[in-house]
């Protein structure tokens, strides 16, 4: 599957089903699509601000649908989780490397496609990675208080981010298509990369809208006073369709809430900080 993933001439796939999924007519084709995807992925709508697949315009605004308040309560932890899905692995950081999966591990200066100083200021932190398969909440949440400084869009694959082909291909989520965005918080820096994945349309953000695909590495950049602040658990992005949240933190001292291979909900306590840091 993953030789076959390599071939397939995966940007214009995605992209082509992007447009598919913004149609809004023929109004049948939009709702049999929508209860297609439904019954395939059992998904209840019961949590969501809309009760009926019809309600919604086209097959992205139902993906990326929204939930009714009070659903996520906000978690009390210095850390919280920034997405539905599966934690698929966290830990500390070491020697520089991330785990992937057993046996692989990638650099977080491959992740972040930054310099040496950069990539340095969190080789001694802590990552979590969630997975979102195509059933769950696709909204992205702060894990925590902080001023947006800079964010980074990298060109690339987009291989499937599913278990099976993150267990085969090397440096996968330092390969595909991704958003970094970097944040200025009282716990040191933080970066929460949005990767992107086969069939994944778009990654979008709440200060910038949708991200242009394709191009050459770019970046914004916001000086002090300008910079936009995010409160724990506020939206900052969305997927359209699955695809996986790495998070990695300057603080290396975070103790967990969960274990790798843990179902989360996004909001919910990720991680502590020990007492000691409280009174810094």
């Amino acid at each position: 599957m993953t030789a076959v993933q390599a071939i397939l001439p995966q940007h214009s796939l995605s992209r082509l089903v992007g447009k598919l999924a913004q149609l809004e007519s023929p109004v049948w084709l939009k709702n049999f699509l929508i209860r297609t995807f439904m019954s395939r992925y059992d998904i209840d709508l019961t949590e969501a601000t809309c009760s009926s697949g019809e309600d919604f315009p086209h097959f992205n605004a139902f993906f990326t649908r929204s939930l009714r308040e009070g659903m996520r309560p906000l978690a009390s932890s210095h850390w919280c989780h920034p997405a539905d899905g599966v934690l698929s692995q966290r830990g500390a950081v070491a020697s520089s490397e991330l785990v992937q999966a057993k046996g692989r591990t990638y650099s977080i200066q491959s992740l972040l496609a930054g310099g040496d100083e950069e990539a340095g200021r969190y080789a001694e932190g802590c990552f979590a990675t969630t997975y979102l398969a195509p059933r769950d909440y696709h909204r992205v949440h702060m894990p925590i208080r902080g001023h947006l400084v800079k964010t980074r869009y990298v060109p690339g694959d987009l291989f499937s981010v599913n278990a099976a082909t993150v267990e085969r291909v090397d440096g996968l989520l330092a390969r595909n298509e991704r958003l970094v965005c970097f944040f200025e918080t009282d716990r040191g820096g933080v970066a929460v990369v949005l990767v992107g994945a086969m069939i994944v349309a778009g990654i979008a953000t709440v200060w910038g809208g949708r991200e242009a695909p394709g191009g050459q590495i770019r970046e914004q950049v916001w000086s002090a006073d300008e910079a936009p602040l995010l409160e724990a658990g506020q939206e900052l992005g969305r997927f359209f369709l699955g695809s996986t949240v790495v998070l990695v933190t300057e603080a290396g001292d975070l103790e967990w809430a969960d274990e790798a291979g843990d179902t989360v909900k996004v909001r919910a306590a990720l991680a502590h900080a020990p007492l000691r840091a409280e009174s810094d």
